[in-house]
């Protein structure tokens, strides 16, 4: 069987009994007898190569990216969006068995066709290229500035983040918190499977970012798969959601609150209350954040003297994630904190206590050992997630280390980290 047709090019692949339309997928080196093809419906099917009649360029690759291109008109509403890295701007590289990063956003189009059915396209910013992992509070504070440029362009109606999976709710937070008078839709989105698998979550997503980026929610959201089906998305709020789990595609859930909205590819249904459009706003960014801080988890038996590692660092604030309503090891333990943490916060530390059983509200009050640790002056922060505890306070303590001011900002409500209706 000979053929002109190259990965990229739309074909038509003829068996004996039936013919299959898509995209030519590149073999791996290991698998040269095997013809992959990419479907319509986003799905690979691989054939023996010596079943294959014949291959047929139905469309060269570069037609297809023209076709993309030619479908932008002025009667969709216009988005920008921003690319960051992650498996979602990835694809497979047959012959590393792994994946590689998409090298410009033409790439990353040419496999979402039906992003461009729903929205125009119109500006697209690659700030870098990074697994989530890799980013720190200075690639948070670059996505915040290129965001506010995005949504105060009158030309823009939504803005659509595509991030890496792994420390995505950290810059959900991030951004809930450093984008302040927040006009538009600010939507991160995300895959868990690169888009050259069968099963990858990235088409979905993308269709559903888009509906939550033309729609009224002026919110920091992450939008992604609520099942492990291809059927809808949940608008998730910024300063809610953790990926709990390493690679379903629903590996996002919300925590201690409620979805924004439920999204198909084809309607947004609204769930909850939320901020509004309101074009008339001009969106600022407050980016300030103090690097030394820490989130340190509680386990049994652990040495509280951890803690001074932190002070001849010189961090100023640390997390504790607590055990049950708020508990560490206390004086009646062989290796107890209670004494340990009156030392650091006499000497200016901010300790703050969020929950590691994630679901929930913290109550000190209700055992002695909540009370004992409670009087040495920690932070309890009610139902607050660890991650985004930690981003706020390292937000809130470039503002003051003062420490009545400090507990007063993070008992603040200021972007829905808290939930005053959550039950204990």
């Amino acid at each position: 069987m000979k053929t002109d047709a190259v990965p990229g090019d739309y074909v038509e692949v003829s068996l004996i009994k039936r013919d299959y339309e898509g995209i030519l997928l590149e073999s791996p080196d290991a698998e040269r007898g095997i013809v992959l093809l990419k479907l319509d419906s986003g799905y690979n099917i691989g054939f023996i190569r010596k079943d294959v009649s014949g291959i047929k360029i139905l469309r060269k690759a570069e037609e297809i990216k023209k076709e993309i291109d030619v479908k932008r008109n002025k009667e969709k509403p216009n988005i920008a969006m921003i690319i960051t890295g992650g498996t979602i701007a990835a694809r497979l590289n047959p012959k590393k068995g792994g994946v590689d990063w998409l090298t410009s956003p033409e790439d990353l189009f040419k496999f979402y066709p039906e992003l461009f059915e729903l929205v125009n396209v119109v500006k697209v910013e690659v700030p870098f290229m990074k697994a989530s992992e890799d980013m720190d509070f200075k690639d948070w504070q670059k996505l915040a500035k290129v965001s506010k440029k995005l949504l105060n362009d009158s030309n823009i109606k939504g803005l659509i983040i595509t991030h890496g999976t792994d420390f995505l709710h950290y810059t959900s937070a991030a951004l809930s918190f450093f984008l302040k008078d927040l006009n538009k839709p600010v939507v991160l989105t995300y895959s868990q499977r690169s888009i050259d698998r069968a099963s990858s979550d990235a088409n979905l997503n993308l269709q559903c970012s888009a509906l939550a980026a033309i729609s009224d929610i002026a919110e920091v959201m992450l939008v992604g798969h609520a099942t492990i089906n291809d059927d809808y998305c949940y608008a998730m709020p910024g300063t809610k959601v953790r990926k709990m789990h390493t690679s379903r595609r629903d590996a996002f859930k919300i925590v201690n609150g409620n979805p924004i909205a439920k999204i198909y590819p084809d309607r947004i249904d609204i769930l909850s209350n939320h901020n509004l459009r309101d074009n008339k706003k001009s969106v600022s960014c407050d980016t300030d954040f103090l690097e030394s801080v820490a989130l340190v988890k509680i386990y049994p038996g652990q040495d509280p003297d951890i803690l001074d590692y932190y002070l001849k660092k010189k961090y100023k604030g640390i997390v504790l994630e607590m055990s049950g309503l708020g508990h560490a090891p206390t004086k009646r333990a062989r290796k107890g904190w209670t004494k340990k943490l009156k030392e650091v916060q006499g000497k200016g530390m901010i300790v703050c206590a969020a929950a590691q059983t994630i679901n929930g509200r913290l109550d000190p009050l209700v055992y002695s050992n909540g009370r004992e640790l409670l009087d040495t002056g920690i932070i309890y922060l009610e139902d607050m997630l660890a991650e985004t505890a930690f981003v706020k306070l390292g937000w809130v303590l470039a503002k003051t280390t003062k420490r009545d001011e400090v507990r007063k900002m993070m008992l603040t409500n200021v972007a829905g980290e808290l939930n005053n209706r959550l039950g204990v």
